[in-house]
């Protein structure tokens, strides 16, 4: 163990799928989890956690261990504590933002030398899919893919002119309900129909292209089925249109809408309408993250 007994972790919230993008497209915001980690003399404890997560299954923890383990550090105690901007269960990334920030600490307090790639590689294989760890790492929106299990991973920038809005709900949608919801086969020309739009859309928000973005982001492979089980989705669809977002997408499997706008007066007209119809929703803008997860050394 070197000199290092304690890193602060700041990690950002992240959207993935963004319409037809499913498991493949991310992005990071300016929305944060701020986690400490201090290496203690056995055990675990925690600050800031619900009880329920006080204990080694946290997923701050699991990430710790996939990268010291693989490191092949000797297991210590830990002391975690979190300051969290990031809701749980929404659809915003807070599951991958303790993965990301428990390999960050371990890399660091361990005495690694792993790359972002390598962390993403040794997260995945915990998270299952790198959509939401790939941009919280790296910043930006990602686009990824699995090849012999290993995640690669390709950044894009967004259009400064482009405004993300998020719609979110008062309730938790858990990850494992929204793929329970999935169908075991898909339809060939839904493929196809994901597969274009796709294409089409990383350049669309590249470019600040209204037309091209109204057109591509719409999915076939997973919002239909999830929406299904979301209390107020068509509400939430039917207002975002009357405020003519340029696009409308479930943020990752939700319950968290995603808006896309150019308008400047797009967030009042849609804050004044949510409220209306869920006075206990929160709408927030949500800037881009083009730093990704980061830390701090903290020496006794």
């Amino acid at each position: 163990m070197n000199e290092c007994r304690k890193v602060i972790v700041k990690v950002p919230a992240t959207t993935a799928n963004m319409g037809p993008g499913f498991d493949c497209f991310g992005c990071a915001f300016q929305m944060y989890n701020t986690l400490t980690f201090e290496v203690a003399e056995n055990g675990y404890t925690f600050d800031g956690f619900e009880p329920q997560y006080e204990n080694e299954d946290n997923l701050a923890i699991q990430g710790y261990h996939a990268v010291s383990d693989y490191l092949k550090a000797p297991r210590t105690g830990l002391h975690v504590s979190i300051h969290t901007d990031i809701p749980i269960c929404r659809g915003l990334g807070s599951s991958s933002s303790l993965l990301a920030a428990g390999a960050i600490a371990a890399n660091v307090l361990c005495d690694g030398n792993l790359d972002k790639d390598e962390l993403l590689n040794l997260t995945t294989r915990i998270e299952g899919h790198p959509d939401n760890l790939a941009p919280c790492l790296f910043g930006g929106m990602t686009a990824s893919m699995m090849v012999d299990g290993r995640p690669v991973t390709v950044r894009y920038f967004i259009s400064p002119e482009i405004e993300f809005v998020a719609l979110i709900p008062d309730f938790e949608f858990p990850t494992s309900a929204a793929r329970a919801a999935l169908p075991k086969a898909l339809v060939y020309q839904d493929a196809v129909f994901n597969i274009s739009r796709g294409g089409v859309l990383l350049k669309a928000l590249e470019n600040g292209d209204e037309r091209l973005i109204r057109l591509a982001m719409d999915d076939r492979l997973h919002e239909p089925y999830r929406e299904m089980l979301i209390q107020g989705s068509d509400t939430a669809k039917r207002l975002a249109r009357e405020c003519d977002a340029m696009g409308f997408c479930l943020s990752g499997s939700g319950p968290t809408f995603m808006c896309l706008t150019k308008d400047p007066e797009f967030l009042v007209r849609i804050r004044e309408k949510v409220a209306e119809v869920f006075p206990s929703w929160e709408v927030r803008s949500l800037a881009v993250d083009y730093r990704g997860a980061s830390y701090q050394k903290l020496f006794s």
